[in-house]
């Protein structure tokens, strides 16, 4: 896939593949102090405890609506450590996640439009469709595919 911005996250929201558009969209992401130590970002981590992410993610719900798939996740997969582990470290760690993980919230990801204001290019407004991948019943894995509607 060349023409669209394409990622898989896992269900602890760490991106595990990008083709080289959603590489060079979340540039800033990857060169965030989250990124994990093999230099894989996370979703949540990057919005919760990077300072940037308030400025990259134009809209700031959507983005911290990353509590609520998180809250998804640990419903379907309760003995995950690594995501209890992410859960509480965001929990420690930020106010803004403690305050969003202790309202409830529970979201499944389905498509939309996401603005950012990326530091290279600018204000971008992408249309984005998740697919679930089966890859796995340990693990719930997502194909997230972004692309530019040239017709807004």
């Amino acid at each position: 896939m060349t023409l669209s911005a394409a990622f898989v996250t896992n269900g602890r929201l760490d991106i595990v593949a990008t083709n080289a558009l959603a590489r060079a969209l979340f540039a800033p992401m990857y060169d965030s102090r989250t990124v994990d130590e093999r230099g894989r970002p996370d979703l949540a981590r990057y919005y919760f405890l990077d300072p940037g992410a308030h400025h990259f993610a134009a809209d700031w719900d959507s983005a911290v609506s990353a509590a609520a798939l998180l809250r998804a996740e640990a419903g379907r997969y309760p003995d995950d450590k690594a995501l209890r582990q992410l859960i509480g470290e965001l929990s420690t760690v930020s106010t803004e996640f403690r305050a969003r993980w202790a309202a409830h919230d529970v979201r499944i990801h389905h498509g939309g439009v996401k603005r950012f204001h990326h530091p290279d290019v600018g204000p971008l407004e992408l249309t984005y469709q998740p697919l679930d991948l089966p890859l796995s019943s340990h693990e719930a894995h997502s194909l997230t595919i972004h692309t530019h509607d040239s017709s807004r």
